[in-house]
């Protein structure tokens, strides 16, 4: 196989510079539809669920899980009212961005920590390394994936995500780079406050960022072949 030939093979999952524009993608951040209020939803249980899964791992949290579990801490609540409080907090990063909130961001914020809290009572822990080393990787695709799912719907980004998104556009820097230095910062305060991390919270910051962008990739390749003409 030539270089040519196998760069083609991997253009599918080169990943994406900016969020791309699909086809279920809302005209407005409050044009609410069941389709794209299906996929939003989807994407944040699959966030959240993806969130758990480096909890439960016992090898690492994720880098925002490290922030809330550190907050958590010191104000003696549960790690999904700490990620909420977190989250809040976060907007604040917006204003200078000029990042506009819609139905999406606030959908984040609770729908996001519920999911995460029932992942974090249901899912079981692991105290096997292999085991938690799979967890934390799919935790991660689950994540990556989530994220660029709900991102794509136009409804409005996350707290976190909207950061990202305003950088990113302020910047014109990879995406992966902005979250990678995103993510640096979370694990810095929450290690701070007591937050707990690991070999999972390095594996997190290194490719979840990776993850989306690749992510965005697929969607947006699979949104252009649905709008082809059949």
């Amino acid at each position: 196989m030539t270089a040519t030939s196998f760069a083609k093979l991997l253009a599918p999952f080169t990943p994406a510079r900016v969020v791309p524009s699909t086809y279920w993608r809302a005209s407005t951040h409050w044009s609410v539809t069941p389709k794209n209020l299906t996929i939003l939803f989807s994407g944040l249980f699959l966030m959240g669920i993806g969130g758990s899964l480096s909890v439960k791992s016992n090898i690492g949290n994720s880098p925002w899980t490290v922030l809330a579990q550190g907050v958590a801490r010191q104000t003696h609540t549960s790690i999904g009212f700490a990620f909420f409080i977190v989250s809040c907090s976060v907007l604040l990063i917006w204003f200078p961005l000029k990042v506009r909130p819609g139905f999406g961001t606030i959908a984040n914020m609770i729908f996001f920590a519920a999911a995460l809290q029932v992942g974090v009572i249901f899912i079981p822990s692991s105290h096997n390394f292999y085991l938690s080393l799979l967890m934390i990787l799919f935790g991660i695709a689950l994540s990556g994936f989530g994220t660029a799912l709900y991102i794509t719907c136009g409804l409005g980004a996350g707290p976190r995500d909207g950061w990202m998104i305003g950088l990113v556009n302020r910047t014109r820097f990879r995406l992966w780079k902005i979250r990678f230095s995103i993510e640096l910062f979370a694990i810095a305060i929450g290690f701070a406050l007591g937050g707990r991390i690991g070999v999972g919270t390095v594996l997190i910051m290194l490719f979840v960022g990776q993850t989306i962008a690749i992510s965005l990739t697929i969607l947006n390749n699979y949104s252009m072949l649905q709008e082809q003409p059949k």
